[in-house]
């Protein structure tokens, strides 16, 4: 039976629902859930936001955490075996965090904001309670994020965006 979460922990997630619907990027999210989804999953999310300038991870850190990008665009950079910084920049309706979200291993760049955004922020530990409790939901979050990923893969000059 899945748990039902109560709704004062639920946050409104209409800003990314909107900002998933309007992106044209290539590696953007492609809307994986119903109405009645996003507000279950809602209470799974932390809303984050960052300044211009602000740092959102390292290249190497062990965190696990996916990022859904509601507003604002992310710079995403590292250096390569031969010092060279690569660089391509994530906008609203997309994600951040997906490669190391899937693969458990440490971050493959470093993201800060390129702008002021606001973020929603899904722990690997949150993710396993979604799974647990709402396992379509899971799944089409995961599917979706996974798609992105794949896109970036396939396309060698988004690679770099995967982190």
């Amino acid at each position: 039976m899945n748990a039902v979460i109560p709704n004062q922990n639920r946050l409104d997630l209409q800003g990314l629902v909107n900002a998933i619907a309007q992106a044209s990027a290539e590696d953007s999210l492609t809307n994986p859930l119903k109405p009645e989804q996003w507000d279950t999953l809602s209470a799974y999310l932390q809303p984050c936001t960052l300044a211009a300038g602000q740092l959102l991870f390292n290249q190497g850190a062990s965190d696990r955490t996916l990022y859904l990008i509601e507003s604002g665009s992310l710079s995403v950079h590292y250096e390569d075996e031969k010092s060279r910084l690569r660089m391509a920049i994530v906008s609203a309706g997309s994600v951040v965090g997906e490669g190391a979200f899937f693969s458990l291993r440490p971050r493959s760049a470093t993201v800060q904001a390129a702008a002021p955004s606001k973020l929603w922020a899904l722990t690997a530990l949150r993710f396993t309670e979604l799974g647990n409790r709402q396992p379509a939901i899971a799944l089409g979050l995961a599917m979706a994020a996974g798609a992105v990923l794949s896109k970036r893969l396939g396309n060698r000059r988004r690679r770099v965006a995967s982190t």
